[in-house]
């Protein structure tokens, strides 16, 4: 009897052992399938096009002034098109519909675009040029120049090292003398010539200008 009770017992033994021997594999694998979930999950490939993203930012500026939206119009298309940021040149002073009376030898517009050396005061917030390697600048076409406050906008401002592509926008006038006008102002930077645009451009052919300009 108790060598019937020594060989159950050790047969218990066998099979005990042998169950925990099965199952140690089980645990390392799973071990080793979690380290490698870790080792491919996506953050570093996601940081990676993440700081790829910020590098590539920022290149490229559109500034402009606007005082019915159509400049501003085509302005956001070039930021579209050129994935650029955007920055809005606003005067202290608001212009009215009556300052911008043309036919009024009085008006606002009319004294100060008579008067090469004016320059309305700016109101938006400054802007930082660092960074940006394009810039483009746009603007309405005043009595056959830039306004004034664009004058005011490019004496402020540090072109150097920069390529700088003016942009305006009229019902006919082309961009004439303007663009070299805030060259002369500006006093550095590469100027590139400009070109005229109306309310109704289309993005199709803003990219044919841009590509055209590189």
């Amino acid at each position: 009897m108790r060598k019937i009770l020594a060989v159950l017992l050790t047969l218990c033994m066998i099979a005990v052992l042998g169950a925990c021997s099965g199952n140690a594999p089980e645990k390392t694998e799973d071990k080793g399938n979690v380290a490698k979930e870790q080792a491919e999950t996506p953050a570093d490939e996601t940081d990676e096009a993440d700081e790829a993203e910020a590098g590539e930012s920022g290149k490229t500026l559109v500034v402009y002034f606007s005082c019915t939206g159509t400049t501003k119009g085509v302005a956001e298309k070039i930021a579209k098109i050129t994935g650029a940021d955007l920055y809005e040149i606003k005067a202290a002073k608001e212009y009215t519909d009556d300052d911008r009376n043309w036919h009024d030898d009085n008006s606002r517009t009319t004294i100060e675009q008579n008067d090469k050396s004016a320059r309305p005061e700016i109101g938006s917030d400054p802007v930082s040029l660092d960074g940006y390697e394009t810039i483009y600048i746009g603007f309405p076409i005043w009595w056959g120049e830039e306004p004034r406050v664009m004058d005011t906008f490019v004496e402020s401002c540090d072109f150097d090292g920069k390529t700088v592509i003016p942009f305006c926008t009229s019902g006919g006038s082309g961009i004439g003398n303007s663009g070299k006008n805030l060259e002369e102002n500006a006093g550095s930077g590469k100027w590139l010539d400009g070109e005229r645009f109306d309310s109704n451009t289309t993005e199709d052919e803003l990219k044919t200008w841009i590509e055209g300009s590189k």
